[in-house]
C-alpha cells in the first residue's frame, strides 16, 4: 500500500500531504484567471470549457481517511479457532450497511472458506489504532480491502505451511479449498487442526500476496447479508437487549430547549415514591429518572417538575435562521454584465438522522473503572472523553461497540454513552439508557439547514462560470474527524470548527462538469444547535442544488437536460453510468399529464452514478416517485447485492428530505417528535418499480458506496418535479406544514 507521505518525484508536482496542507492553511480555493470580455463571450463555439482540477478530484475525504488508517493497517485481528472457523475482529461499526458481510467475504475469498464459517464481531475501543476505528466517510472498504485480504492471506499462507511441516511437503506444493489444505496425493487438514500449529512463531511463510482479483470466485458475487434473517426475526442483539447484571431502565427528562440547563427539580420527593422508582440524579443533559421498567421510568420523568435555565437557541425558529442563513451566503465573483446568466437560491431544512434504534446505551462506572455499551463509530475518542469527565485513567475504561439500528452519520457521535456514564457515576449504579423518539428527534442530532445560491453564466452554448455560495448552520465535527485533519495536514490553522468544516467541504465537493471557472464555497453560521454529519455530508444538498440548476441551464440553452449533461461531463465513467440509466429508465418516452421524468448524476470517494425517477405530481402537493432507474460504478463492487441496498436507501432518503421531511424550529426546538410528523417516506411513498444497476468492476480503485446514493436522487427528483408542475422548487421539503399537534416540551 501507498505511504501516506509519498511524494512525487516530479518537482512540479504536488503530493498528497502536501496538497492537503495548502488547502486546510488557505481553506478558500482561489483560482485565477482571464475574465475579459474575449475570454468571457468568445466570438465562436467550442466544445466546452474545461473546468480546473478541484481539491476533491486530486484528494477526497476518503484518500484522507485512507491514508490515516496506513499505519495501523496491520493490526487487523484475525483468529482460527479450533472448529475450523474464522473470526475476524472488525475496528469499525456495523449500522446496516452490510460492511460485516463484505468483509467477511473477503475474508472466505482468501482462505478458501466457506462464508457461512466466516464470524465476524465488531472489536472493541482499541486506542492503539489512532484513526483506524472511525466508521464513517464511506470509507470502511476503501481502507479495510487491501489490509483484510493481505491478513487473511497471511492466515492461509500459515496453514499451508503448518500442513507442508506436519507432511515434509513444500507449502507450494499444496492448496487450499473448503476450509481445508490439500496435498497432491489427496490427503487434507482441515483449518481447525492446523489452528494450533499455524500459530507457532518460527514457522516461515515467505512472502504473503493475495488472490489476483481475476480469481476471485465469491467477491464480486450478489451475496445476502448475514445477519439479515436475524434482523427480519427479532433476534440481533443491539444495545438494550444486553443483559448487564443490575442494569436498570433509565430515561432522562429533558428541556424545553436544545443545551437548555437545570437549575431545580420541585418535586423529586413526590417521583421517588412513584410505583418503581429506583433512584433520580441530575446531570448537564437534564435529570435522570431509574425504574424496575422503562414504562416507569417514562412516567416517572414524565412527572417531574423542572425549573430550567436557558438554551444557546432559545430565540431561533426557522425564520430567523433563513434570515441568518441568506445574509451569511458569500457574495458572487462573476458579475452577470456581459454574458446571458441563470441564478437560483435554495432553502434545506434541518432533516432529522431518525435511525430507527434511538438513542441508548449501557453503563457500569465503579470507583476505578468504567465500561460502556452502545453503538459507537468513533469509540476511540468516545473512550477518550468518557474517561477525561469521568476522571478516570483511559485504560480503565472499556467500551464495547455493539452494531446499531441505523446511523447515518448519527453514530458517529457518542452522545448516549457518554451520557450514560455520567447518571452511572451520579447513581453508584449500573444504567442502562434509552432516548424516547421525541428525544431523538427534538435533542438528537441533524443535518444543518442551509441556504444556497447559485450563478451560471453562459455564451454561444457554452457555460462560462458557475459559482455556488452555501451557508450552512454550523456542522459539529467534535467526534473524532477533525483530529484526524489535524494529524494528517500538520498544519491546520487556528480557526476551531470552521476549518474542520472548510476542509471536509473542498474534499467532498466537486462538480462532474466542465462548466469553466467553477467555485463552490461555504460559509458556516455558529448557531448552537445539536449537528452532525448527514449521510453525504454536504453533497446531498449542495450537489442536489446544482442538479437542479443544471436542468434550469440547459433550459435556457435549449438543450435536452440528458444530452446537455452528457455534451459537458468531465469523466467517462460518469457518462457510461448516466448512459446505463437514460438506456434503461427509458429517458424522454411520452408521459401523461402531470407525470414526468428528472434525471441526474453524482460523483465522490472514486464513485459515480446516476438516478433516472418517474414523478406523479397530479397533485402538486402530495407528489410520489413511482419509478427509479439507478447505476453505480463503485470500481471493485465487493458485494453487489449490498452495494444496490446502499443506493436503495439514499433513493428513500432523497424521496424524504426533498419531499416532505424536515424539522421546524420554534423557540429554540424542533416541534416534529415522531415518525409521525417527522414525514419520512413510508412504503406507500415508495416506488414499486426500482431498478439499480451495478456496473461491472473496472479501473484500480475501490469506491465508497455509503453516501454516493443520496445527491443524484435529490437533483432528480425535484427536476421531474420541476417539469411535471412548471413550479421551480426552491424550498425542501416541497410540502412541509405542521399538520401536527406538537408534542408538549
Amino acid at each position: 500500500m501507498a505511504s501516506p507521505t509519498t511524494e512525487s518525484a516530479d518537482p512540479g508536482q504536488v503530493g498528497r500531504r502536501r496538497f492537503l496542507t495548502y488547502l486546510v492553511a488557505a481553506p478558500t480555493l482561489t483560482v485565477a484567471t482571464k475574465l475579459t470580455a474575449d475570454a468571457v463571450a468568445p466570438s465562436v463555439a467550442e466544445a466546452s470549457i474545461p473546468t480546473l482540477p478541484q481539491p476533491a478530484e486530486i484528494l477526497d475525504l476518503g484518500d484522507v481517511l485512507t491514508l490515516s488508517c496506513v499505519p495501523t493497517a496491520g493490526l487487523l485481528v484475525l483468529e482460527m479457532t479450533a472448529d475450523g472457523r474464522a473470526r475476524l475482529q472488525l475496528p469499525r461499526c456495523e449500522v446496516g450497511q452490510g460492511i460485516s458481510t463484505a468483509n467477511a467475504m473477503l475474508v472466505a475469498e482468501e482462505l478458501d472458506l466457506p462464508l457461512d464459517r466466516v464470524d465476524v464481531v465488531l472489536a472493541d475501543a482499541r486506542t492503539e489504532l489512532l484513526f483506524n476505528q472511525l466508521t464513517g466517510g464511506s470509507n470502511t472498504m476503501r481502507s479495510l480491502y487491501d489490509p483484510v485480504r493481505v491478513t487473511a492471506a497471511t492466515a492461509r499462507a500459515r496453514m499451508m505451511a503448518a500442513a507442508g511441516a506436519q507432511w515434509g511437503t513444500d507449502a507450494s506444493r499444496l492448496s487450499t479449498r473448503d476450509g481445508a489444505v490439500w496435498a497432491p496425493d489427496g490427503r487434507k487438514a482441515g483449518y481447525g487442526t492446523l489452528a494450533g500449529p499455524a500459530s507457532r512463531s518460527g514457522l516461515s511463510i515467505g512472502v504473503v500476496q493475495p488472490k489476483a482479483e481475476s480469481a476471485h470466485a465469491l467477491v464480486g458475487t450478489p451475496t445476502s447479508r448475514k445477519d439479515a434473517r436475524a434482523m427480519v426475526t427479532g433476534k440481533q442483539v443491539y444495545t438494550l437487549d444486553l443483559d448487564v447484571p443490575g442494569a436498570n431502565p433509565v430515561m432522562v427528562r429533558r428541556p424545553p430547549t436544545i443545551n437548555g440547563t437545570v437549575k431545580k427539580v420541585n418535586n423529586e420527593a413526590a417521583v421517588r415514591a412513584m410505583p418503581g422508582i429506583i433512584d433520580i440524579a441530575v446531570v448537564k443533559t437534564g435529570v435522570a429518572v431509574m425504574a424496575e421498567t422503562f414504562g416507569q421510568a417514562l412516567d416517572g420523568k414524565d412527572a417531574l417538575d423542572v425549573t430550567w435555565g436557558p438554551g444557546t437557541v432559545d430565540g431561533e425558529n426557522n425564520e430567523t435562521i433563513k434570515k441568518k442563513l441568506h445574509d451569511a451566503a458569500l457574495p458572487f465573483v462573476v458579475p452577470p454584465l456581459l454574458t446571458q446568466y441563470v441564478d437560483g437560491e435554495f432553502d434545506f431544512a434541518f432533516a432529522s438522522h431518525a435511525p430507527m434504534e434511538s438513542n441508548s446505551a449501557v453503563a457500569d462506572v465503579r470507583e476505578g473503572s468504567a465500561t460502556i455499551w452502545a453503538g459507537l463509530k468513533s469509540p476511540i475518542v468516545a473512550k477518550q472523553t468518557i474517561a477525561q469527565e469521568l476522571g478516570l485513567p483511559e485504560n480503565q475504561v472499556t467500551v464495547h461497540v455493539q452494531q446499531g439500528g441505523g446511523s447515518f452519520g448519527r453514530r458517529l457521535f457518542f452522545d448516549a454513552a457518554l451520557e450514560a456514564a455520567h447518571i452511572s457515576q451520579a447513581m453508584k449504579k449500573p444504567v442502562r439508557l434509552m432516548w424516547s423518539r421525541i428525544d431523538d428527534m427534538r435533542h438528537g442530532r441533524a443535518r444543518a439547514a442551509s441556504h444556497h445560491k447559485i450563478r451560471a453564466t453562459f455564451a454561444l452554448g457554452q457555460v462560462l462560470t458557475f459559482e455556488h455560495r452555501v451557508a450552512s448552520v454550523e456542522t459539529d465535527w467534535s467526534h473524532g474527524l477533525g483530529e484526524i485533519l489535524t494529524a494528517f495536514a500538520a498544519k491546520l490553522p487556528v480557526a476551531g470548527n470552521l476549518s474542520f468544516a472548510q476542509t471536509v467541504f473542498l474534499l467532498t465537493i466537486k462538480s462532474p462538469y466542465n462548466f469553466g471557472v467553477t467555485t463552490q464555497l461555504l460559509n458556516e453560521v455558529p448557531l448552537k444547535f445539536h449537528t452532525s454529519a448527514w449521510r453525504s455530508v454536504y453533497s446531498a444538498n449542495t450537489r442536489g442544488a446544482e442538479e437542479i440548476m443544471v436542468d434550469e441551464i440547459a433550459a435556457k440553452l435549449g438543450k435536452d437536460p440528458l444530452q446537455f449533461r452528457r455534451e459537458f461531463i468531465k469523466a467517462d465513467r460518469q457518462r457510461a453510468v448516466l448512459d446505463k440509466v437514460a438506456e434503461l429508465g427509458q429517458w424522454g418516452k411520452k408521459m401523461p399529464k402531470g407525470f414526468a421524468q428528472g434525471i441526474a448524476v453524482h460523483g465522490e470517494y472514486k464513485s459515480y452514478t446516476a438516478c433516472l425517477v418517474e414523478l406523479d405530481a397530479r397533485d402538486p402537493k402530495h407528489p410520489r416517485v413511482t419509478k427509479a432507474t439507478i447505476a453505480v460504478d463503485v470500481g471493485k463492487p465487493v458485494n453487489p447485492r449490498g452495494i444496490q441496498a446502499q443506493m436503495l436507501g439514499g433513493l428513500t432518503d432523497a424521496i424524504s428530505t426533498t419531499l416532505t421531511a424536515g424539522l421546524h424550529i420554534d423557540k429554540g426546538l424542533p416541534l416534529e417528535g415522531s415518525y409521525s410528523q417527522f414525514h419520512y417516506a413510508r412504503q406507500k411513498n415508495s416506488p414499486p418499480d426500482v431498478t439499480v444497476h451495478v456496473m461491472p468492476a473496472g479501473g484500480s480503485d475501490i469506491g465508497g458506496a455509503g453516501e454516493l446514493g443520496l445527491p443524484a436522487p435529490v437533483g432528480a427528483i425535484a427536476n421531474a418535479y420541476a417539469r411535471a408542475t412548471g413550479i421551480k422548487p426552491r424550498s425542501f421539503p416541497i410540502t412541509f406544514p405542521v399538520d401536527f399537534e406538537p408534542f408538549p416540551r
